[in-house]
């Protein structure tokens, strides 16, 4: 009988242990004497720490690959897509034309993405694509094929309308600087 009793006593001082450790577990962190953390909101930095950055409005940006796309329709080109992104690469507006075939929305946005990015026409910049080596043309997210115009306030660009789905770059680099020239007036 003793035996069989400090068998049971192994087995429940076990389960103790096990169910301690479980309920040390599950109560790690919760406690009371962790400081509490500061909310984010409490902490001000100084000004002079950020950078002011420029966008281009909603309105500005509809009304830039509106008129981009209206150019390419007015050219016989209604199977375009127009897309306008920040500097960053992300989309403000994008016009999708009638029978825009899907590839046209990434060729749209790499265009507009690498002309703000480089702050240059991006026929300028399929130029400077050189040899069979690695080169600027490998950069995820650009595309170097005429079509993409840079917006700039105050000679730095701050955004980039991109067009993608004409037979030709030239076509396509048309709209997409009448829809830059939309917003100078």
């Amino acid at each position: 009988m003793k035996k069989s009793t400090k068998i049971m006593s192994a087995a429940a001082v076990g389960a103790l242990l096990l169910t301690g450790g479980t309920t040390f577990v599950a109560n790690a962190g919760t406690s009371p004497a962790a400081p509490a953390a500061k909310p984010a909101a409490d902490v001000l930095i100084a000004a002079s720490n950020a950078v002011p950055q420029n966008r281009i409005s909603v309105g500005a940006s509809a009304k830039a690959v509106g008129a981009a796309l209206e150019k390419c329709q007015a050219d016989k080109l209604p199977f375009v897509t127009v897309a306008l992104v920040d500097r960053f690469g992300t989309v403000q507006a994008i016009l999708r034309g009638d029978n825009a075939a899907e590839h046209t929305i990434e060729a749209a946005k790499a265009k507009a993405y690498t002309a703000a990015a480089f702050g240059a026409p991006t026929s300028e910049l399929a130029k400077r694509i050189q040899g069979n080596g690695p080169s600027i043309a490998d950069l995820p997210g650009t595309l170097f094929l005429p079509g993409g115009v840079p917006l700039k306030v105050n000679g730095v660009s701050v955004a980039g309308i991109g067009v993608g789905g004409a037979p030709d770059g030239m076509l396509d680099e048309a709209c997409a600087a009448a829809g830059a020239a939309a917003l100078i007036k």
